[in-house]
């Protein structure tokens, strides 16, 4: 029997956590919890709407510089995910219809890149 294998944290490396806590927000993400653990470490953990995975940002939790992470997430409507962007200020590309899926593109603050994938045979996201 084969175990489940669920992804449920994703560290996203960030150079100032205030801006990134309001950038997420701002975006639609939920804050589960924000906590400074001890001096130089303090974890945020975000989760997008309807997701069962989140993200974690702070202080301390991660060697990778930020602007390198790169996240791809699977939306029900590329065309209604950009609109929520551009409607929350974020900078979005337009969309990238492929054979594979929709696509819509966006950083964040420190240049961390995200991917909105739609997939017709994955119409919930």
């Amino acid at each position: 029997m084969t175990a489940t294998w669920k992804i449920e944290l994703i560290p996203v490396p960030v150079s100032d956590v205030d801006r990134a806590k309001a950038f997420y927000e701002r975006i639609g993400f939920v804050v589960d919890h924000d906590h400074r653990v001890h001096p130089g470490l303090r974890f945020v953990q975000l989760t997008p709407p309807g997701s069962a995975c989140s993200i974690a940002i702070g202080d301390g939790l991660t060697q990778r510089q930020p602007g390198t992470q790169e996240i791809q997430v699977v939306v029900p409507d590329a065309h209604a995910a950009r609109k929520q962007l551009v409607e929350s200020g974020v900078e979005a590309s337009d969309v990238d219809v492929q054979a594979w899926g929709s696509f819509v593109h966006f950083t964040d603050p420190d240049g961390n890149s995200w991917s909105l994938q739609a997939i017709e045979t994955r119409p919930n996201g």
